[in-house]
Parts: C-alpha cells; sequence; structure tokens
C-alpha cells in the first residue's frame, strides 16, 4: 500500500530559505534515497513561479492557489491545499499546515529554535506574537507530533507544557556530494578579487546582530595582531535582519554552492559565534569539509564535537584566544579525517530515517 506523505515547501518559495530550506531540501533528498515504491511524497507549495529547488529535487508539487504571505495565516486553521488522500501531512516550519488529509492522518510539525525568545532582540513584535500564537496552537492539538532538530529543546519544549510522548529528536543532514566544490585556483581567484591572498578566517551565514559578528571581528583582529596565522577575515552569506558593521572585514555576500565548498574547505579557520542559535549548519559543513572549527558555547549542532574549539560569544578574548588556538591544531590529512568523521552520521538519509520512525 502506497503511503502519501504532504510537506509544506513554501519556504523554498521565500526570499531567504535560509536553514528551513536546507531542512526541507534535505529531508526530500533523503526520502528519494530510501524510496522502495511505497512512498509518494507531494511537496504543497504556495501559488508562485516555479522553484529550481522543487525541479532540481524531482519533488511533485501540489499548489495551495494563495500567495506565500497568505498561505501562512491561512494554515492556521485551514489544511489548505492538503491533498484529501494525503496519509502523513507534515509541516516543515511552524507556518503549517496542522490538519488535513485523510481521517487516520498523521499530522507533525517540524520545531528548529525558539530564537524569538533566545533573542527578542533579532525578531520583530509582529514576530514574536506570531510565533507565540503557533506555539500555543502546536501545544493545544494533542494529536500533532513535533520533531525537534536542536539539541535540547524537547526538554524546553516540555517546559511550555507539551507531553515528551509527542516529541521526536531527529538529525539534521550535512551531505551534499551533488555539488563538487571548486578548484583551489577557482577559490583563490574569488577572493583575488575582493582583495584576499593566501591564508583567510571564513565565516558563513546571516549578517545580523544576532550572528555576533561585530565582536568576532574585533576578537580576529586580536588574534591576528598577535601573529596567529589567519588572513583576513572573509564573510559570505546574505545580509539579514538589523544593522551589522562589517568594519574590515570582506565581504563576499552569496556565492554559488561550489564555490562554498570551496571556501569551506580552503579556509585556514573557520569561525561561527552566534550569541543564540537553533542548531547551526555552517560549522558542521566546515567540518564536513575537514576545516578547523572555532564555534561558540551557543551552537548546538557541535558545542559537544571534540574537534571544535568552544568559546564564550560574549567574550571577545575568548573568541581571540579560540581563534589563536585552533590554528594550532592539526592541519594534516589525518586530521582533517577525523573531523569530517565527527560529523559523518549527519546524513539526510538518517534524517529521513528518524523522520519515519517518528511517522509510526
Amino acid at each position: 500500500m502506497t503511503t502519501t506523505l504532504t510537506i509544506s515547501i513554501d519556504q523554498l518559495f521565500r526570499a531567504q530559505p535560509g536553514g528551513i530550506g536546507t531542512y526541507v531540501r534535505g529531508l526530500v533528498q533523503g526520502l528519494a534515497e530510501l524510496d522502495d515504491g511505497s512512498l509518494e511524497v507531494l511537496g504543497l507549495a504556495p501559488r508562485g513561479a516555479a522553484s529550481n529547488d522543487v525541479q532540481r529535487l524531482g519533488l511533485r508539487r501540489v499548489n495551495a492557489h494563495v500567495p506565500v504571505s497568505v498561505l501562512t495565516r491561512v494554515w492556521a486553521t485551514w489544511p489548505l491545499g492538503v491533498p484529501r488522500r494525503s496519509t502523513i501531512v507534515h509541516a516543515t516550519s511552524m507556518a503549517g499546515p496542522f490538519a488535513g488529509g485523510r481521517g487516520e492522518c498523521v499530522h507533525s510539525v517540524a520545531m528548529h529554535d525558539m530564537l524569538w525568545r533566545d533573542e527578542p532582540s533579532a525578531a520583530t513584535p509582529a514576530g514574536i506574537r506570531f510565533h507565540e500564537r503557533r506555539l500555543d496552537l502546536i501545544r493545544s492539538r494533542e494529536s500533532l507530533r513535533v520533531f525537534t532538530s536542536s539539541p535540547g529543546l524537547d526538554d524546553r519544549l516540555v517546559e511550555t507544557g507539551i507531553d515528551r510522548s509527542r516529541i521526536h529528536p531527529v538529525r539534521l543532514g550535512v551531505d551534499d556530494d551533488g555539488v563538487e566544490g571548486a578548484d583551489a585556483a577557482t577559490v583563490a581567484s574569488l577572493l583575488a578579487e575582493h582583495g584576499v591572498v593566501g591564508t583567510f578566517t571564513l565565516y558563513v551565514g546571516t549578517r545580523e546582530p544576532r550572528k555576533n559578528l561585530e565582536r568576532l571581528i574585533a576578537a580576529h583582529s586580536r588574534a591576528r595582531s598577535s601573529g596567529a596565522p589567519l588572513g583576513p577575515l572573509v564573510l559570505v552569506g546574505p545580509g539579514g535582519w538589523g544593522e551589522v558593521d562589517s568594519a574590515d572585514a570582506t565581504v563576499l555576500g552569496l556565492v554559488s554552492r561550489a564555490n562554498l565548498k570551496g571556501l569551506y574547505r580552503d579556509a585556514t579557520v573557520f569561525a561561527y559565534v552566534p550569541r543564540a542559535e537553533g542548531w547551526g549548519l555552517p560549522p558542521v559543513e566546515a567540518l564536513y569539509a575537514g576545516t578547523r572549527v572555532v564555534a561558540s558555547t551557543t551552537t548546538p549542532s557541535v558545542r559537544d564535537n571534540p574537534h571544535v574549539v568552544i568559546v564564550d560569544p560574549l567574550d571577545a578574548d575568548s573568541i581571540a584566544h579560540g581563534l589563536v588556538t585552533a590554528t594550532t591544531s592539526g592541519d594534516d590529512e589525518s586530521s582533517r579525517r577525523r573531523r569530517r568523521g565527527s560529523v559523518a552520521h549527519l546524513t539526510w538519509r538518517n534524517v529521513a530515517l528518524d523522520h519515519l520512525a517518528g511517522w509510526r
């Protein structure tokens, strides 16, 4: 018997799909790897232009026939667009939907963080109200299963009143072998266009206050002045919500996936020290490339990884010391192999297996 799984893919149609977009793409990839013909996966999308992600993933799209901004509001009370034959409906974010499908349909929602509480300055008042209302909705739907991707989030949700039996921790993935990293010459040429030659320190992510870039920039300058072979600080990623002074850091902005993988591989050190974070994919991607990583205690994805230099995000001296320490750790092939091995279990296939277990 075929199981029809409908998942929301509205995030892929937003201006900045971000980490949730990565999760959606990876989950679909992992489910495809496990497909034995018994699972039909449908992507529930808003009205609008076609998404290259949907085409690349080979995902069958079903339309809700309203724009994404309307869909988010409607899904709170009405599962618009959910096919009636659905046996599982999975909301990939707190946007929804939370119902629909057959009478015996399994409903689930992915919760990735509680950043609107952890870092309220990084959200608008309307955004905070939205998330609190959705949390209330999720708490009240006792049949709704909750998939948590951030370590420790399950305990926090229990504290809000959600029964632990409803909560299913899942992993996130890092494997993306469909795109080959740019070769060293291409990466060097890209950097040279921005005045960077030789060694460099890399940050990847949005440029917004929550990411603590101003403190990272100050700490990097301090560490570099001590003689540590860090090279310039290179920032990759889009601008986010709020103003950030990039000072003397080199801003590349958005780059292709091939160039990004090449930058991860060739960086002397990768640094990621947000004040608050839901999970933290970039440092895991850097480890997957074999690169030395400095990360904050507030980055759940790597804070327990023994191959990462962990620092206090609120202490520039701690960050500077961590950057210097990272340059003294091994960077030979054996050391790089150990770093890659530390995240080898974080595959999208395993993510799909975690979800399938939660839907049973």
